[in-house]
């Protein structure tokens, strides 16, 4: 075991995305959460708080700087960062946060406190844990928690070895407070950091929207904007689409109808992804088409944050039946 402090950045360790619940024995199961990944270094002279690409959090989260520097132990601890309002984990607000620096920063963490939730344990002390196997890194930091009587902004990560229980991670009414699913690690894994070791399954749900604008030729698109109507009318967006099946590209291409300047979406200007400067070269279509989609349960200020995966298009359904702005993922 190592004597020395660990010196960040350190590359977290990584899951890599499956399809089904694995089931074996030997396994855990931990919630898995919607907000920033990142590492918090607990040490009274230098608290640090790194994202997952090694870029300094620190500045805007001073409320976790100063829970880091009392925590009353040195310790390494990797976990998620979130902002819980409403009972509900916010996303918009969490991003808001991270670009705040000083007094703006200070204010932000009096009205919308962070929330550290740890779920491993990389250095207690002067003994780097990371070669430990997972159930004693855990075992640890519950000791943690319990020697400490830790309290917000510390939370410790829900974990089961039933894969039944963790299953209930998947519904979609735990994606509505934060739970975007699961995430399985082997009791006997070390932590090694950088490496795709191990699992995750995020929740997903359908739901349907209108056909606004897409990339590509009209009469094959390649990508769908997707949108639903507020309560004053107007056409709002609620998802981008992965690049479409040739199937419903087929059968979509020669439905889809041009836009005059009157379409609500001629001059807006959307980005390729959550968080991206890089703008799309929309054209928009009459919105009289739906479509089922699926997505996972990152969802947030009334649109999905990641590409949703466009299933068919659903004749049976008119404009005016899809779910109005804004909707959960259940809907």
């Amino acid at each position: 075991m190592g004597d020395k402090r660990l010196v960040p950045p350190i590359p977290p360790m990584a899951a890599r995305t499956v399809d089904t619940t694995p089931r074996a024995d030997g396994l855990a199961y931990e919630a898995k959460w919607d907000g920033y990944r990142a590492l918090v270094y607990a040490r009274p002279d230098a608290p640090r708080l790194q994202s997952r690409r090694g870029t300094d959090l620190g500045p805007g989260f001073p409320d976790i700087l100063r829970a880091a520097a009392a925590l009353g132990e040195e310790a390494v601890l990797d976990g998620e960062l979130v902002v819980i309002e409403e009972g509900a984990v916010s996303f918009g607000r969490l991003q808001s946060r991270a670009q705040r620096t000083g007094p703006g920063a200070e204010a932000a963490a009096a009205a919308h406190p962070a929330h550290f939730i740890a779920f491993d344990l990389l250095q207690l002390g002067d003994e780097t844990t990371m070669g430990r196997p997972y159930r004693e890194r855990r075992a640890l930091l519950e000791e943690v928690f319990t020697r400490r009587d830790l309290q917000p902004p510390w939370a410790l990560c829900p974990m089961t070895t039933d894969p039944a229980r963790a299953q209930e991670w998947l519904d979609a009414a735990w994606g509505r407070v934060g739970i975007e699913g699961m995430v399985v690690k082997g009791l006997g894994q070390p932590y090694r950091p950088g490496e795709r070791g191990w699992r995750k399954l995020r929740a997903r749900a359908t739901a349907e929207a209108v056909v606004g604008a897409v990339t590509g030729p009209l009469a094959s698109p390649d990508v769908l904007l997707l949108g639903r109507w507020d309560e004053g009318g107007e056409l709002r967006m609620v998802a981008q689409s992965a690049p479409v099946t040739t199937a419903l590209r087929r059968e979509l291409g020669p439905l889809l109808t041009s836009a005059g300047p009157e379409h609500p979406w001629t001059d807006a200007r959307f980005r390729s992804g959550w968080g991206s400067r890089d703008l799309l070269a929309h054209r928009c279509v009459v919105p009289e088409h739906v479509v089922e989609f699926e997505a996972d349960v990152a969802f947030d200020e009334g649109r999905w944050r990641h590409p949703v995966q466009a299933r068919r298009r659903r004749p049976g359904f008119a404009p005016q039946d899809v779910p109005r702005f804004p909707s959960g993922p259940a809907q």
